[in-house]
């Protein structure tokens, strides 16, 4: 059984950066495709970016493209978001998954809140 536990969020500034981390226990991690999901106040999950096993291609949701960056250490068993130029928008719970297959159990996620 895989556990997911993310860390890394707060509450910042807009145009300010953070940086997610996603710490997954049992090495069935390096072998998935990976992704982040976040769920804001009133809206459903959405996938806002993802990454193959291997680490060699991402993918973006279009509202984050060119300010999230998705990278993984596999040794580490971590998963990463780097979050620029962050937007009020960007104001969700933000969480860890695989994107391949079924859901591992969901972690609490880590709330990031971007307001001035």
């Amino acid at each position: 059984q895989v556990q997911l536990v993310e860390s890394g969020g707060g509450l910042v500034q807009p145009g300010r950066s953070l940086k997610l981390s996603c710490a997954a226990s049992g090495s069935i991690f390096m072998t998935n495709a990976m992704g982040w999901y976040r769920r804001a106040p009133g809206k459903q999950r959405e996938l806002v970016a993802a990454i193959t096993s291997g680490g060699g291609t991402t993918n973006y949701l279009d509202s984050v493209k060119g300010r999230f960056t998705i990278s993984r250490d596999n040794a580490k068993n971590t998963l990463y978001l780097q979050m620029n130029s962050l937007k009020p928008e960007d104001t969700a719970v933000y969480y860890c998954n695989t994107v391949a297959g079924t859901f591992y159990s969901w972690g609490q996620g880590t709330q990031v809140t971007v307001s001035s």
